[in-house]
């Protein structure tokens, strides 16, 4: 009966919107350039083949997928009537509006509905250069940022064709 007493006392400010962040399909529906998460890592299906049913009776697949993140190649086996998860992946368009002189730097970016986003830093690499490249030479930049396993990573940039 207590219980009942102290219900001013729940704190609901903690939830989450309640999205997971991977859903399970079967092995055998996956596909090239698809996505799946190989060893706790959301990955892009490369190269994916099926071994035939052996003496007990499961066909593999022999997956090969690249990291989204990092691109480090994962590599692993599964029988086709077996669920992997996919990665729920999310891509979005920002515009680049600054690019702090801080080490690291890190990117300040506008969304869609006005809104700053400063949580991103700039990506090494090719990417990284072109980002800062057309920046510095004040033209508008858009970024496409993936969202997957509770990550974000710039993977693409690219100079804004319009106002």
């Amino acid at each position: 009966m207590g219980d009942e007493d102290n219900v001013d006392n729940v704190d609901f400010d903690s939830g989450s919107s309640g999205a997971s962040l991977s859903y399970p399909v079967q092995c055998s529906a996956l596909r090239k350039n698809g996505f799946v998460v190989i060893k706790g890592f959301p990955c892009k299906v490369v190269d994916m083949s099926t071994s035939k049913t052996g003496k007990h009776g499961h066909a593999k697949v022999h997956l090969v997928g690249i990291d989204i993140f990092t691109g480090k190649k994962y590599e692993d086996i599964c029988p086709s009537t077996h669920n992997m998860d996919v990665p729920n992946v999310k891509r979005t368009d920002y515009t680049v509006i600054d690019i702090t002189p801080d080490e690291p730097p890190f990117l300040s970016l506008l969304t869609a509905e006005g809104n700053t986003k400063d949580d991103l830093r700039l990506p090494e690499g090719e990417i990284g250069e072109t980002i800062k490249t057309l920046f510095d030479a004040g033209k508008d930049v858009l970024v496409s940022v993936i969202a997957a396993m509770g990550m974000e990573g710039v993977v693409a940039a690219k100079e804004s064709s319009g106002k």
